[in-house]
């Protein structure tokens, strides 16, 4: 497909379609300043769990986007709002230092909690930690991902994500962890709300053709592929998702946008 459906709000992807690392994408900058001022609603959806809210947003405007705290919807934000609505859940949070502050409020345990929640802890993992995890499954904990991505994008090339991690611990405790982030249809309804905005008027810009534009699609978004970040085109082609579009990165964006006005 040549053209973009016609869309009346944008989810944007963060890392691999603004920015890979602490990098700008080329002309990323500019691009949603234009798509922004152009009064087209935007969210910025990320299943990122490295940094809290208050952190992730001093990064994007250190880098030079002017984007609203309160348009940066993050998985460990939909996250928070899951667990504040069970009954006094005792948790164990293997997260970033820095996401943790975001979790302070809850009854925490690392032998009884009832929720285990797993984000991005990079190096911490090993195998005691995985049986300390496992142990607490087998009698009855639930687990929850933040995420389950494959692989990221950084400086020095793709790396290896959570989502390994997750899939070990669902075969070894015989369980399946609750999955929070993109692409839960669940997340995607939260941004949606949010916008106010109905499914089939939104489109979701991403870098990864399983997580965002599958995801996105399966919510009922359109799906727009940017060929930045973790984009493979050999894994691109592999995958069963059929994106709405396919552009070289996020800057053409607001000439696809032109072309439906």
């Amino acid at each position: 497909m040549n053209t973009l459906p016609a869309v009346k709000g944008i989810l944007f992807d963060l890392d691999g379609v603004l920015f890979v690392s602490s990098t700008p994408i080329e002309g990323a900058i500019q691009a949603i300043a234009d798509i922004r001022a152009s009064g087209i609603p935007c969210r910025f959806v990320t299943n990122t769990s490295t940094l809290s809210l208050s952190s992730l947003h001093q990064k994007i405007s250190r880098l030079g986007f002017a984007i609203p705290e309160h348009e940066i919807i993050s998985a460990p934000q939909a996250t928070q709002l899951y667990l504040k609505g069970l009954k006094d859940p005792v948790c164990r949070f293997l997260l970033a230092d820095d996401v943790k502050k975001d979790f302070g409020g809850f009854r925490q345990s690392d032998t009884e909690a009832d929720h285990i929640i797993v984000g991005d802890i990079g190096d911490a993992w090993s195998y005691q930690l995985l049986n300390e995890v496992f142990s607490c499954l087998v009698r009855g904990a639930k687990l929850i991902a933040i995420h389950k991505n494959r692989f990221w994008q950084t400086e020095h090339g793709l790396q290896m994500d959570i989502g390994g991690f997750i899939d070990g611990l669902e075969y070894a405790s015989g369980t399946k962890a609750m999955i929070i982030g993109k692409p839960s249809i669940d997340f995607f309804q939260i941004a949606l709300n949010h916008m106010g905005l109905n499914a089939h008027e939104v489109a979701m810009v991403g870098d990864d053709i399983d997580v965002d534009i599958g995801g996105a699609q399966n919510a009922g978004l359109k799906g727009i592929l940017v060929r930045t970040g973790k984009y493979r085109q050999s894994y691109a082609e592999q995958s069963a998702v059929i994106p709405d579009l396919t552009i070289d990165s996020v800057a053409e964006l607001p000439g696809q946008l032109n072309k439906q006005s």
